[in-house]
C-alpha cells in the first residue's frame, strides 16, 4: 500500500504504508517535517493535513475531538483532518494528503 504526501514546500512523496498504523506515523517514519508533537493522542494539531478531495468520502466520519483539535489548527478547510485519526487500511491504499502550513518541526521551518 502506499499514501501520497505533498510537503509543505509542494514536493510529492510516494511512501509505503502499513495497514493499522496511523497516516500520521507514516509520515513521520519516513523522515518528512510534520511535527505530530502529541504522538497520535488528538491533543494537539500538529499533524494536520488536506486530504484530496476524491478520497474524503472514503474516510471515517470524524469525532467531536478531532473537530475540537482543528478549531486551533491553521488554514483549516473543508477537506482538513488530522493524520493521527486516520488508520491505513486497503481502502486508503493510494491516499493523496498535503500536510498543512505550521505543522513544520521547529528546527526545520526555515529550511
Amino acid at each position: 500500500m502506499q499514501i501520497h504526501v505533498t510537503d509543505q514546500s509542494g514536493t510529492r512523496h510516494t511512501l509505503e504504508a502499513l495497514e493499522g498504523f496511523r497516516v500520521m506515523e507514516i509520515i513521520r517514519d519516513w523522515g518528512l517535517n510534520i511535527k505530530a508533537e502529541c504522538g497520535g493522542a488528538c491533543a494537539c494539531a500538529t499533524c494536520h493535513v488536506h486530504v484530496e478531495p476524491d478520497w474524503s468520502a472514503k474516510l471515517h466520519p470524524m469525532r467531536d475531538d478531532e473537530e475540537d483539535m482543528l478549531d486551533q489548527a491553521f488554514d483549516v478547510r473543508d477537506n482538513s483532518r488530522l493524520s493521527c485519526q486516520l488508520l491505513m487500511s486497503e481502502d486508503l491504499d493510494g491516499l493523496e494528503v498535503r500536510l498543512a502550513p505550521g505543522t513544520e518541526r521547529d528546527d526545520q521551518a526555515a529550511a
